[in-house]
């Protein structure tokens, strides 16, 4: 650790956490602990940490005070993580019809966040200082993992405007301190790209941060340029907020010499998995209790396929009980080699909204799509939107590498798997748009009631 790192990670930090009337400093201390628990130790104390929040939701919570006496549910009956089934899930429709409600009558300092709406209207809700401090908390701990600490140099590309919005004097100049740069997501030019390769080598970061496919986008640019990234001394790259794909990972691992770590979570959701340099990804089981369940709302046993639903332990002022978060995921019933007794995510499979159906009631992953126009020689960027069960349209952007009979390739095997009788229509572009976010979605679909669990 160097000088400038301990003075910030042991000083600095802790004194701005508390400044905020943030725990922070607290709960990753009893993180860093609890992660070597047996599963039986994390249970219980997740047992424990749930029934205090159904009793404080019961007793503060307008909406859940209302919803147990309607469904006639005894708080106190709840002992483990499998009785949560006796309850309702909370949907993102049910945020936005309950808002105020949702806020406990004891809450202080609520906070304002919405999510970036990449799939769909933006979702807004409140954050109290005891989630934000568990979740700060929770990303500490992963990145140590890899061996980088808080005050490490550290680039973050990142599209969000809510962070983008808050580049205020004082933001500007805590960044600097805690040697954090900031790197739009949103346009990704050729000369945007020049700039953000110069950066990162100025900075030597020893972690990125970003999305996969704007940090892929940045080393395929930096490779096409003939600049050398591998000798940085970067020590991972974190990514966040979209798929990883197999071929994202192999380009920023070969490009930046450095692993890959995975991580899951959203805005709304918390910090809910992190991959450690074993290969496992670790849900923070400590604040985040994971069920699977099928499109019926009936538990998916490990292995299987289907909605990741969310019980946010650290959400008392502003509650996540059985969120559903419209993520495709498969539990996993081993253990990691690593020797932490966290629980695992076996695979995350991407939005609800990134399966198709096919004209015969087949459900299948938007990979089976993605592949086909994603090796083809020329394409520089695509989308693909399934309008409906008879109609899917691709934006695609391409160079002068592009073969023009390949647009027949394309079409053909669309049918192939969507069926013979659907139209397929390729609307040729400049550049294919982010969304609102500046994340990047590579499919779309908006065919209603899928079920997922039969996904191939």
């Amino acid at each position: 650790m160097s000088p400038h790192t301990w003075l910030i990670s042991k000083l600095v930090f802790p004194l701005q956490e508390r400044l905020k009337q943030h725990d922070t400093v607290r709960v990753w201390r009893a993180l860093e602990a609890s992660q070597w628990w047996t599963p039986h130790q994390l249970a219980d104390f997740q047992a424990q940490r749930l029934q205090a929040l159904l009793a404080h939701a019961a007793q503060h919570v307008p909406y859940y005070r209302q919803l147990f006496q309607a469904h006639n549910i005894c708080v106190d009956e709840i002992h483990s993580a499998q009785d949560l089934q006796r309850l309702p899930f909370l949907t993102k429709a049910d945020i936005r019809a309950h808002l105020d409600d949702l806020k406990a009558d004891d809450a202080r300092g609520l906070a304002r966040f919405n999510t970036g709406g990449s799939s769909g209207e933006p979702l807004i809700f409140f954050i109290g200082n005891e989630r934000v401090s568990h979740d700060v908390a929770a990303k500490w701990r992963a990145t140590r993992w890899w061996g980088v600490d808080i005050g490490d140099p550290e680039i973050v590309v990142w599209g969000s405007p809510i962070e983008l919005g808050s580049q205020d004097r004082l933001r500007l100049l805590r960044d600097k301190l805690m040697r954090t740069k900031l790197l739009p997501a949103f346009e990704m030019s050729p000369a945007k790209l020049d700039g953000f390769i110069r950066e990162i080598r100025t900075m030597r970061p020893k972690m990125l941060f970003g999305y996969p496919s704007s940090l892929s986008l940045i080393a395929l640019h930096a490779e096409q340029r003939g600049i050398a990234m591998n000798d940085l001394g970067i020590k991972v790259a974190f990514v966040t907020s979209e798929r990883l794909y197999d071929h994202q990972r192999a380009t920023i691992q070969r490009v930046f010499g450095c692993p890959v770590a995975n991580g899951y979570g959203g805005r709304d959701a918390g910090f809910i998995a992190h991959q450690c340099p074993s290969g496992g990804m670790h849900i923070t089981s400590e604040d985040i209790i994971v069920e699977i369940v099928a499109a019926d709302g009936s538990p998916v046993p490990p292995g299987g396929s289907g909605e990741i639903v969310v019980t946010h332990l650290a959400t008392k002022d502003f509650p996540f009980i059985r969120y559903k978060t419209g993520d495709v995921g498969v539990l996993d019933d081993k253990p990691c080699s690593c020797g932490r007794g966290l629980p695992l995510l076996k695979e995350i499979q991407g939005r609800t909204t990134d399966f198709v159906v096919a004209q015969n009631g087949t459900v299948m992953h938007g990979l089976a799509l993605v592949y086909i126009v994603r090796d083809l020689p020329g394409v520089k960027a695509f989308k693909i939107i399934q309008e409906n069960v008879d109609y899917t349209r691709i934006l695609l952007a391409t160079d002068d590498q592009f073969a023009e009979t390949a647009l027949q390739t394309i079409i053909t095997g669309f049918k192939q798997r969507l069926g013979a009788d659907v139209r397929i229509e390729i609307e040729r572009v400049m550049d294919v748009p982010k969304e609102a976010s500046g994340k990047f979605r590579y499919i779309v679909s908006k065919v209603s009631g899928m079920s997922v669990e039969r996904g191939t």
